[in-house]
């Protein structure tokens, strides 16, 4: 029919009520599918010819019939294109990735929340405690199971699980490893549940860290050494240990791998610590600490 073939024509003509034109809201499945639709390479980002493919069809989806995308000149999709992007790019990168794609649609209010949008975790720190406590067999992934047990706990902290039965949480599950499993082996490992449980900020990627490690050990003062000291040893013991040691090394590895997983993390630990002579209490001093930031200083970029 007529009408089939012009929803096959823009496929955000489906979510619009066909009265108010207004978008529908949207269950979890639904927004993956979108997301699939748009994002056709699978890279993570809707950008480029992706964008403007997804602008178009957004705007004119609002329309009962569709306009020809001609009527949509190039000057008019720039413009649009930047009104939008600076509506809901929020980290400027000219480009939508998954989050932001979330908050421009309306979408079911508990999917929404396990977005976390307004609620990173204070530091890697908190992500370890996090993933040991979910990644209950040890394996080194969170596999669905662990995944469920995690996204419900995450409602009941938003005060929102009487509302979701257990066949949502399924389907929640199931959305959130379609969306962050990147490798699509059907668990999540460390950097793809880092994706998931974003940190506030990796306080090696501060300016001064950065530079201090880029210009060699002469440029990294006392001061700064103190500083990533004090903001990992979180329980103030004096030693930065068990998951603060973990979450340390999280960083750490993360400024050189982009994928990684809790093998890495372990190898990486074990090269990390023999180069400073750890004497294997669990446990990294000031001391050691500084040995290891002096020694990342002199590698090569």
């Amino acid at each position: 029919t007529k009408t089939h073939i012009e929803k096959a024509q823009n496929f955000m003509r489906q979510y619009r009520d066909p009265e108010s034109r207004e978008l529908k809201k949207l269950s979890a499945n639904q927004f993956m599918d979108v997301w699939s639709h748009y994002d056709r390479d699978g890279n993570g980002f809707i950008e480029g010819f992706e964008l403007d493919g997804f602008l178009k069809e957004f705007v004119s989806s609002a329309n009962a019939t569709d306009i020809s995308p001609e009527s949509l000149s190039g000057e008019m999709l720039d413009e649009l294109k930047s009104c939008f992007m600076e509506a809901y790019d929020d980290n400027q990168d000219g480009k939508i990735d998954i989050r932001e794609l979330a908050q421009l649609l309306p979408m079911e209010e508990n999917f929404l929340l396990l977005f976390r949008f307004d609620n990173p975790l204070e530091s890697s720190v908190e992500f370890m405690k996090i993933w040991r406590e979910y990644d209950s067999d040890n394996s080194g992934y969170i596999e669905a199971d662990e995944l469920k047990n995690f996204l419900r706990d995450l409602l009941k902290e938003a005060k929102k699980m009487n509302d979701v039965s257990e066949d949502k949480l399924i389907e929640y599950t199931d959305t959130m490893l379609r969306v962050f499993d990147a490798n699509k082996d059907g668990r999540l490992q460390l950097s793809e549940m880092a994706k998931l449980l974003p940190v506030k900020e990796n306080f090696l990627c501060r300016q001064v860290f950065k530079e201090g490690i880029e210009a060699g050990a002469a440029k990294l003062t006392k001061d700064d050494i103190e500083k990533v000291f004090s903001l990992y040893d979180r329980d103030n013991n004096g030693s930065i240990e068990n998951e603060e040691l973990r979450g340390f090394l999280k960083d750490l590895l993360e400024l050189v791998k982009k994928d990684y997983d809790a093998q890495d993390l372990n190898e990486f630990e074990e090269t990390i610590l023999r180069g400073v002579g750890y004497d294997k209490d669990g446990k990294i001093s000031r001391k050691e600490l500084t040995m290891i930031l002096l020694a990342l200083a002199k590698l090569p970029p």
